[in-house]
């Protein structure tokens, strides 16, 4: 078979994520009453911004708002995680970044599966939140070596997606037919199941150790554990959803409300607590509930740099010396106006921040500069004539702090507990099979490939100093 008969990993991720976005509305149907109010408030986000909406169309990026999504899924073992990488990768989906959650106190390490390239990202830009939940760290020695038992026994694949995606390692490809099975296939790993495969004093014991240790190991797959639209504007999505009958948890994750957003905001509806059978001491079903799932809205902005990076850690963690936000939300407002105030040390301007240092920009030739032939100038002079202008690169990846608050918000208010940092790259690549691209290097690559591309104009030399 010819490869240009194969489907491309970019129309197969756009299979999968309509496919789960479908079968997680079937499941939760809150989240389609969340989908449809994320489409309304962004009309309206456009529609009272033209500057915005022609800068989207600019950039290839307005497409990308109705249909942006990510999920998040917590796995168990190593052979699980090495696993989900092959069969993402044929989708086009490859690791990127590595966030160790265990700081915040939430037992898991984690990385993102996602497209790259930039013609994928437009294409369909869904990633995958993917953590690896951390055994090591839970301290009962007895409760340990129980869930490694029950984890090593299940299998999250079927055997048809496994056949498949061997296949397409194999052969570089998926046909028509064969991609169709494999997203039907595929998508049975992420299934919700209301029949655990413990009992329920396993289940409690699991469940005092940590909750979310308690949702990867009782089930017989990594459910899906939320989806996630993208809105431009997530103040005035988390304002109404009480209007719509959704519980907003207390505070949204991540910068405060600015001019020009920076990385990544995040809120959610609070989880739902679902009926689920567990295994009795006679082998019949005891009926018992388990709280897991919900629904999520990001908001994106710029990709920042190192250097921005290192002043929002700072001023995150200033703020949270000055006001820890508490689970039930009962000092939300004094806590977003802490933040608010203290973030007042981030520029906030597109331009501010580009001259700062602090974020990746995407340079690109105005009509203007078209036009010129023959003229060598540095950026700034180049910028300032009117020749290049610029516009954000939106951030793809996550906060290791914001994704651990969306985890204990649904996880109860008394989910937080403490466990030691313990950050572990290598053991993580080795389990997952493959080395995480470093974020920072690929948005700074975009930028300079963009600025390579100015280069009739831009003085290379003098732009990169």
């Amino acid at each position: 078979m010819k490869a240009n008969s194969y489907v491309s990993a970019d129309k197969i991720r756009s299979d999968f994520s309509a496919a789960m976005s479908a079968m997680y509305r079937d499941e939760v149907p809150a989240y389609g009453t969340l989908m449809a109010l994320v489409a309304k408030v962004n009309d309206e986000t456009l529609a009272a911004d033209p500057h915005l909406k022609t800068r989207l169309e600019a950039t290839d990026s307005l497409d990308r708002i109705s249909e942006e999504r990510h999920g998040a899924i917590r796995l168990g073992t190593p052979e699980e995680l090495s696993m989900m990488r092959r069969a993402f990768a044929v989708m086009g989906m490859f690791p990127v970044g590595y966030y160790d959650l265990s700081t915040a106190g939430v037992p898991v390490h984690s990385t993102a599966f996602r497209p790259v390239g930039a013609a994928s990202l437009s294409h369909n830009p869904f990633r995958v939140f993917t953590s690896l939940l951390r055994l090591d760290l839970i301290a009962d020695e007895a409760l340990r070596e129980e869930a490694a038992e029950v984890l090593a026994a299940r299998k999250i694949f079927t055997d048809e997606a496994v056949r498949l995606v061997e296949k397409a390692e194999r052969d570089g490809g998926l046909d028509v037919a064969d991609a169709a099975r494999f997203v039907t296939e595929v998508l049975e790993t992420f299934r919700w199941h209301d029949h655990a495969i413990v009992s329920t004093d396993m289940y409690k014991r699991l469940h005092d150790a940590h909750r979310l240790i308690a949702d990867v190991v009782s089930f017989k797959g990594p459910h899906i554990n939320h989806l996630t639209p993208r809105t431009l504007d997530i103040d005035k999505v988390q304002a109404r959803m009480p209007e719509e009958g959704i519980a907003p948890k207390a505070i949204v994750e991540g910068p405060p409300t600015r001019n020009c957003p920076i990385l990544l905001r995040q809120t959610s509806f609070k989880a739902l607590e679902e009926a689920v059978s567990f295994v009795g001491s006679d082998g019949s079903w005891q009926k018992g509930s388990h709280t897991a799932r919900f629904g999520e809205i990001e908001q994106r902005g710029v990709a920042v740099t190192p250097k921005g990076r290192a002043l929002y850690d700072k001023l995150l963690n200033d703020t949270r010396a000055r006001v820890r936000p508490a689970a039930d939300g009962s000092n939300a407002a004094e806590y977003e106006a802490a933040l608010a105030d203290v973030f007042k040390t981030f520029p906030d301007t597109w331009n501010g921040i580009r001259q700062a240092g602090l974020g990746y920009f995407r340079y690109s030739l105005t009509e203007k500069g078209q036009s010129v032939t023959g003229r060598n100038a540095d950026l700034e002079t180049a910028i300032e004539a009117g020749l290049i202008q610029f516009d954000p690169i939106v951030y793809e990846d996550f906060l290791p702090v914001s994704a651990a608050g969306i985890f204990q918000s649904n996880l109860g208010d008394d989910a937080t507990q403490d466990f030691v940092a313990s950050p572990n790259q290598v053991m993580f690549e080795r389990d997952l099979g493959a080395t995480v691209l470093d974020e920072f290097a690929h948005y700074a690559g975009i930028q300079r490939a963009s600025l390579e591309m100015c280069l009739g104009i831009v003085n290379m030399a003098a732009a990169a100093e």
